[in-house]
């Protein structure tokens, strides 16, 4: 073929880190951005472990870079306070919270020298306003809103994005400890009457990658309840 005829060299995909990808979500958000394309690492706690600054280091060690992180790794340890045991509160913090500042510490290394990338965090509807038995998990999650907020505010010269995402109550393996009595309360709750679902959820993901490149330090809600937020 003639060189003036040739088609230009088509771009590498971009790579993307889903934290947390053995999740139910996260194995949604995977699947979506693959699709897409994305060249998607999805690493499970061996491989790559949020809590553990040696774990992050020696993943991230090993990228030349990644353009998305998608912070989806989380726990639960759901006790009444006075029944909760230091460690319940520390686990939580240090997988959901401080498992996102390490993450995205390491991440935003490569990141600001390209000066472009994105972060999403999967926060919750809890950190906006608490509930019974979550007092860590909520503490955790509400650091997440202001860890974005902050680092919004603090890379957005360098054509970096950080964002928020606020999935609702989604029936996978990390809900299903829930009773049917607090399931149907929430639902309740939601004006349709129904619960998100992981691949809306994952949809949303790829979206607000790809199609709002303008649009950083915000905190989307994505199920039905109305609330002094929404």
């Amino acid at each position: 073929m003639d060189a003036s005829t040739s088609s230009p060299p088509e771009s590498p995909p971009p790579i993307a880190l889903v934290t947390g990808g053995e999740g139910d979500l996260g194995k949604a958000i995977t699947t979506a951005l693959r699709s897409h394309p994305y060249a998607v690492h999805a690493p499970g706690r061996r491989e790559l472990d949020v809590s553990d600054r040696v774990s992050i280091t020696k993943w991230f060690d090993g990228q030349p870079s990644v353009d998305l992180v998608v912070h989806c790794a989380g726990v639960l340890r759901d006790r009444r306070l006075p029944n909760m045991e230091e460690e319940d509160f520390d686990t939580v913090l240090d997988v959901n919270l401080k498992g996102a500042f390490q993450v995205s510490q390491a991440a935003l290394k490569t990141m600001a020298r390209k000066r472009c990338g994105h972060i999403i965090f999967i926060g919750s509807n809890s950190a906006r306003w608490g509930n019974a038995g979550q007092a860590n998990y909520a503490a955790a999650k509400a650091g997440i809103i202001g860890l974005t907020h902050s680092l919004a505010k603090e890379y957005g010269g360098r054509n970096i994005r950080v964002n928020c995402i606020l999935p609702g109550l989604l029936e996978t393996k990390m809900t299903a400890h829930l009773s049917e009595e607090i399931k149907q309360n929430v639902r309740d709750a939601h004006s349709l009457r129904r619960f998100n679902t992981c691949e809306a959820v994952a949809r949303f993901v790829a979206f607000l990658d790809r199609d709002l490149p303008h649009t950083s330090g915000q905190v989307f809600q994505l199920d039905s309840r109305v609330n002094r937020w929404t």
